[in-house]
């Protein structure tokens, strides 16, 4: 009987299958999101250099800020944006506004990252302030994006609360490529 019990204690629950809400309702639903995070990973490579890094993202309101580590957890930088501003804490510590604040991120990344619409995609959804094509799955979710010269591809998703959120992410632009990997979300 205990044997019968703990194997049937071992049965692995069947993940339900993604609702599918039209696109029309989950799309301004999710663009206009006030807060949320997230944890998990991203592998840059641009040309012929690359890095990996842990990523922890909050987002509140217009505000971003991310914070990427290096493995176990050395190095790494911290970024805060509100669309109008920009800054970055160095891995040393060193806090760099405006400008320098940019140079040091294509410095450190190899390209400057598109923060506004970064909100958005993470998400799912394209930035509603651009032009954008989109290609959808059955579920109505994005398995395809392009907009502002990137290109993003969907591969796989996870449920979060009553939603489903992306667990993978591809982003691709002119010899740019990050790939993102969500390990958890907050909502």
């Amino acid at each position: 009987i205990v044997l019968a019990l703990a194997l049937a204690g071992c049965q692995t629950v069947p993940v339900a299958p993604a609702p599918s809400v039209a696109w029309n309702v989950r799309r301004p639903e999710l663009q206009t999101l006030e807060r949320f995070g997230l944890n998990g990973r991203v592998a840059v490579a641009v040309g012929k250099q690359g890095f990996n890094a842990g990523l922890r993202w909050a987002q509140a309101g217009a505000v971003t800020h991310l914070a990427l580590t290096g493995p176990l957890g050395a190095g790494g930088v911290e970024v805060t944006a509100d669309g109008a501003s920009l800054s970055v804490i160095t891995s040393r510590g060193k806090r760099l506004g405006a400008a320098e604040a940019r140079a040091e991120l294509e410095d450190k990344l190899g390209f400057e990252p598109p923060l506004a619409s970064l909100r958005y995609w993470v998400l799912g959804v394209p930035d509603p302030g651009a032009p954008a094509s989109v290609k959808l799955d059955p579920q109505q979710r994005l398995t395809r994006l392009a907009q502002e010269g990137w290109q993003i591809a969907y591969s796989a998703y996870m449920p979060v609360g009553a939603e489903w959120l992306p667990r993978l992410m591809t982003f691709q632009r002119a010899g740019v490529r990050v790939r993102m990997v969500v390990d958890a979300w907050q909502l």
